[in-house]
């Protein structure tokens, strides 16, 4: 299947060819080495969170280690004034005081802790940053001369994309040439041999043609053969679509019949479908036809293979699910395309 397996191909090279583009290992290192900073960045924000934690804990112990002694000489002052109940009050006072210092001291050690083990996270993770830092620019290095080495040695055997795509233009140019220098030369020996000067080249009949004109024998018996070829020429136009059209009806009738396998067509700009394995003939019967259409440049008889195709596969086959991932096997033209677009589709000059 020429056509089909050729647009199948154009369109799995296009893919390829985009995925390779898209990929870049420098591009990786680059973002793996802004998510490390991110991190180390964050590390840091923590450690000035519990740090600022630690410093408002430390102050409000300030605060209540100023009210103690506030209270203890307030309680040494009514003694000395023998006002012994004041002084119990301060006391008292004084021992809630000191039970709110006692319960922030933990909660400052722990504090403390928490900063010194984020401090050393964080210089652990800066050792590593600056390790990686290193081994990213040595890898991005050796990525460039490696792509490098390989795209020079591949232009200079032939092998790569490029040269071998210019292989291939050169090989049709070179097949073009011999076509046209082998027509060249089989015009110029019959034009040498004066086989083409003669108008009458395969008539055969012609002069019998001659003697049936000049003797006058025409009028109801040319009228008579003159319709009959009408009719033969109707009949012709019409079998010709039968036979375009019989492939496609022919399939569906031997579809019907469950099939134990199924392949999966791609209709450019349509959705994909699976259908049996079973309507392989009649997709290479209307593959020989629509390469003869496209060779001819026979738009009318493009148009129906296109036609017959797509009604072939829309009615044979299942629409596959926007979320089912699979591979096209074959791509074929839409019902809509023009031989031209075909053509630019297929690379054919």
């Amino acid at each position: 299947m020429s056509v089909f397996k050729r647009i199948s191909q154009v369109f799995q090279q296009k893919a390829n060819a985009a995925l390779d583009k898209v990929e870049d290992p420098t591009q990786a290192l680059d973002l793996s080495y802004q998510k490390m900073l991110e991190n180390l960045q964050q590390v840091r924000r923590s450690i000035a969170d519990v740090v600022t934690s630690q410093k408002r804990l430390e102050a409000q112990k300030a605060h209540l280690s100023s009210q103690f002694d506030k209270l203890q000489g307030q309680a040494r002052q009514a003694l000395q004034q023998n006002q012994e109940d004041v002084a119990r009050l301060a006391l008292e006072r004084a021992r809630g005081v000191q039970g709110q210092i006692d319960a922030l001291q933990p909660q400052i050690d722990q504090l403390k802790t928490q900063s010194a083990a984020l401090e050393d996270t964080g210089r652990k993770l800066q050792t590593k940053i600056e390790t990686f830092r290193t081994q990213r620019e040595t890898m991005k290095a050796q990525y460039t001369a490696a792509k490098a080495s390989t795209e020079a040695v591949e232009n200079l055997s032939g092998l790569s994309e490029h040269m071998t795509d210019v292989n291939l233009m050169l090989d049709r140019a070179q097949d073009k040439i011999n076509n046209y220098q082998a027509r060249s030369a089989a015009l110029g020996e019959l034009s040498d041999s004066g086989v083409l000067d003669s108008l009458t080249l395969g008539a055969g009949g012609s002069d019998d043609i001659e003697k049936a004109l000049s003797s006058g024998r025409t009028g109801q018996g040319v009228d008579i053969e003159l319709e009959k070829m009408k009719a033969e020429l109707g009949m012709g136009a019409t079998a010709t679509q039968e036979a375009l059209a019989a492939p496609a009806q022919q399939a569906i009738e031997t579809a019907t019949q469950s099939a134990p396998n199924s392949i999966y067509i791609r209709i450019a700009g349509d959705e994909i479908y699976s259908v049996p394995l079973s309507i392989k003939p009649s997709l290479d019967a209307l593959d020989d036809e629509m390469e003869k259409a496209i060779n001819q440049m026979d738009e009318a008889a493009f148009a129906a293979c296109a036609a017959n195709l797509a009604h072939l596969i829309t009615t044979i086959g299942k629409v596959v699910p926007a979320e089912q991932i699979v591979t096209s096997d074959l791509v074929v033209p839409s019902k809509d395309m023009s031989i031209s677009e075909a053509k630019h589709l297929l690379e054919i000059e």
